[in-house]
Formats: C-alpha cells, structure tokens, sequence
C-alpha cells in the first residue's frame, strides 16, 4: 500500500532561508514541499487552495502578527499542521501559540533531523507536540498585572534598538532627563538591573517587541 507523501509549504521572507529548507525536506522520500510564500496573506491564501498537511511558518513574518495569521490559517485549512520557526522563544508568545493549536515551535539553530522528526511527528501523532525551545520559554510567566505606558513602551523598545539616550530623546522629542525618568520607572516596574535585563524581560512578557533581527543589543547608556 503506497502512503501519500507529506505534502509542506514554507512561508519565510527570507528566499535563502525557504531555499534551505526546501533542500532539507526534499531529501526526505515521504516529504514534498508544494509551495512556498514570503507574507502573511500570500500565505493565507497559498495553503488554503493547496490544504498541505504540514506548514512552517516563521514567527516574523510580513502582514501581520503570527498568532492572527495562525488564527486565520486554522480557519482556512482546519486540516494543516502549523509548525513555527523562529530566532525568539519568548513564554508568553509560544504559550499564546499553543493555545491557538500549533503542532510544533522551534528554533532556527535545530538540526535538520529534528525539523525532519517534527513534521512527521505532526502528522503521525495528533496528541504529539515538539518543542525545541530554551528552558526560558517553559518559566512561569511574569506577572500580568505589570504594564508599561505606551511612552514607556517606545522608550524601551527604541532602547532594544541599541539608540542613546540622546537618540532616543532625539526620536521621540523628549529631553535625555525624562528618558533617563523613564528608564528609571521601567526598571522599578519590571525588577530589570540594565538596559539589556529589561528589554529581555519586556519581550519575554510580550510588553515589547524583539529587534527585527532578533537579536536586542541596548546601549549601555
């Protein structure tokens, strides 16, 4: 009896990350890729007239936010798999995404072995999750009644962005003190030491978003 073959579509906006993968999964003789896409929309609309039965989708990806794309795709394709690729494995996001029903979230440093082992796991085993993730990720969540004011919240995310004090100021039309203030208040409200602890600590309870690169190197102002 012949199986049908897992049948995939990549939705990355970087073509040499799609490429990668491609390559991997097309040495797998049970694993097709059938297309590929770069934004959230062309993605929608991509897997619901292909219904393949497993998607890997980055967690940055153009058009919108993963977890409203992952909603519209469960609506659109109730049969597919979603496994998440990502630089950032914040807890509040990958426990957002678990509830929202994802099959998988792993990190981009994983082998190809494990990214082959994930999306067959997710369609041969309904009740099977894989999580290739830091311990981080797994801590209890921070507490929900901390908050930042949308002023605190550029501060910090513009600080993530590796700007002075002085370009902070400079961006947001504010003086060095009251961003200095601002700071001040962040630290109390999140227990953060340094710049780079409360950044780290905002992501992790999704009061900020991470750099686009991932990779969040505050100033040391």
């Amino acid at each position: 009896m012949t199986t049908e073959p897992i049948t995939v579509v990549l939705v990355d906006d970087h073509m040499l990350m799609r490429e990668g993968l491609r390559e991997i999964l097309e040495t797998q003789p049970d694993i097709v890729v059938v297309g590929e896409a770069g934004d959230s929309a062309t993605a929608i609309d991509l897997i619901a007239q292909r219904q393949p039965r497993v998607v890997l989708l980055d967690v940055e990806i153009p058009g919108g936010d993963v977890t409203d794309t992952v909603t519209e795709l469960r609506k659109r394709a109730a049969n597919t798999e979603v496994i998440i690729l990502s630089m950032y494995d914040g807890p509040h996001l990958v426990q957002r995404l678990l509830a929202l029903g994802i099959r998988g979230y792993l990190l981009k440093s994983v082998s190809s072995g494990e990214l082959v082992s994930a999306v067959r796991n997710a369609c041969a085993d309904h009740d099977h999750i894989t999580l290739a993730v830091s311990r981080r990720s797994l801590a209890p969540l921070p507490s929900p009644t901390t908050s930042l004011s949308p002023r605190e919240s550029d501060v910090l995310a513009l600080a993530a962005q590796a700007m002075s004090n002085a370009q902070i100021a400079a961006r947001l039309y504010l003086t060095e003190a009251t961003v200095k203030r601002h700071l001040s208040n962040i630290f109390a409200k999140l227990g953060a030491v340094s710049r780079i602890d409360a950044v780290n600590k905002a992501i992790a309870a999704s009061l900020i978003q991470p750099p686009h690169n991932g990779q969040a190197r505050p100033h040391p102002d």
